[in-house]
């Protein structure tokens, strides 16, 4: 599991990943009864996947990505080769429409959240940011005066550029004079220290006590770092949005099955509708593949103004 780890962090993959395939290995690993993948082979593969779909009826996504946590074991960390996978039988991903709110329900669900919450799910809706790359935003990302976000290490590792709401500039400007008077208070007390990605404490051991690489929305407490055992400040956990936006959407009376990933569906959605250019979205959003943008044009003709021809009799 140790190779595994050092694989991906070679590879750049991000922890979330690592810690899924970590988890999908040692899945495989209890599944053959705690033999050694190198002695089960790859063709242990195929009845471990099938498995998944015929006795745990796992979703389709699910299957996949512990098909891609098995091969990467295989190709990448123990650089065998994998071969034709004989009698896989693979789920079909059913293609759905992602959960889309309408304006109205957007304003609904904001007029019952408040605080840093309802900043959070603003710059979500307003943004199309992931709730991730939200939550990972240092100061220095922001550009209040040419009014854009830079999104570093997205999905996929990519860097991209989006737009930041003139209505937030106000409401982000005062969030970041407590954030900065929070980070004062912890330099009077010795400490300061944001997390750097990669090795960047190394080649610029002052830049993590630097106001620009605070995080805009940091965690309340700090946590000791396991290289170097100083405190670090990392940045809020995305429940803190997330359970803000269940209990607004409770109480405002909407029944969708929406999550704060929601909002940015409803942020394609609506821009598509104002006629924003599909290339645009695409470039907003991070897609690699105009074919993923490409789904939010079903989801505008499916919520435009048709007349039925049931309101023609």
């Amino acid at each position: 599991m140790d190779r595994v780890s050092q694989v991906c962090r070679r590879r750049h993959l991000s922890r979330r990943t690592e810690e899924a395939y970590r988890y999908w290995i040692r899945r495989y690993i209890y599944f053959h009864d705690k033999r050694h993948p190198v002695a089960i082979g790859a063709h242990g593969i195929t009845p471990f996947i099938n498995d998944l779909a015929s006795k745990q009826n796992v979703a389709a996504s699910t299957q996949s990505l512990a098909l891609n946590a098995l091969l990467f074991l295989y190709r990448d960390v123990f650089e065998l080769e994998v071969g034709q996978l004989e009698g896989l039988k693979r789920i079909q991903r059913p293609a759905r429409l992602p959960t889309v709110l309408s304006v109205g329900e957007v304003r609904d669900l904001l007029s019952y959240m408040s605080g840093t919450p309802r900043l959070m799910a603003e710059l979500l809706y307003g943004t199309g940011l992931r709730v991730t790359e939200a939550m990972t935003l240092r100061i220095k990302d922001l550009n209040l005066q040419s009014g854009t976000i830079h999104v570093r290490n997205g999905k996929g590792a990519k860097d991209r550029t989006t737009l930041l709401p003139l209505r937030l500039r106000e409401s982000l400007q005062s969030h970041l004079l407590r954030v900065a008077a929070l980070h004062k208070e912890d330099l009077s007390k010795g400490t300061g220290h944001a997390p750097l990605p990669g090795a960047l404490h190394r080649k610029y051991p002052n830049a993590s006590r630097s106001l620009g690489w605070q995080f805009v929305f940091p965690s309340k407490t700090q946590r000791a770092c396991p290289e170097t055992g100083r405190l670090l400040r990392w940045h809020a956990s995305e429940t803190t949005v997330q359970k803000a936006f269940r209990t607004a959407l409770e109480r405002a009376g909407i029944h969708k099955h929406a999550s704060v990933h929601t909002l940015r569906h409803s942020f394609a959605t609506h821009l598509l509708a104002d006629g924003t250019d599909i290339r645009t979205i695409q470039l907003l959003l991070g897609h690699r593949n105009l074919k993923t943008t490409m789904i939010y044009t079903h989801v505008h003709q499916a919520v435009r103004d048709t007349v039925s021809p049931l309101d023609r009799l």
